[in-house]
């Protein structure tokens, strides 16, 4: 890693939009859960099941949830210096590798 990415700064600005988007995310998250299986005094049926699923893509289509992220990632990654190394990746790029991404089910 370059010396000049082992430590980023978000101006607060940065960070409290950062934090508001995350906070929109995983509160709202939560609240959809909770509502359809912990704030029922019935048993969690297929049905509940298939509401929840329901609910959940409904809330991240209308509230494009993925452009949202990738706003978070854009506002983090500009902070830091994308020089190519050796291996023709920048140091975000290089750590991206790692990741295992979702598959198509029996891939």
């Amino acid at each position: 890693m370059l010396k000049d990415n082992e430590k980023i700064t978000l101006t607060a600005d940065e960070a409290i939009k950062v934090l508001s988007e995350v906070e929109y995310m995983l509160i709202s998250l939560r609240d959809i859960a909770r509502y359809y299986y912990h704030r029922r005094d019935e048993e969690v049926t297929e049905e509940i099941q298939g509401e929840y699923c329901k609910e959940t893509t409904r809330f991240i289509d209308e509230n494009r949830i993925t452009n949202r992220l990738a706003h978070i990632r854009k506002i983090i990654s500009e902070k830091f210096n994308d020089e190519l190394g050796k291996d023709d990746m920048d140091d975000v790029e290089r750590e991206m590798e790692k990741i295992k991404y979702w598959e198509k089910p029996g891939d």
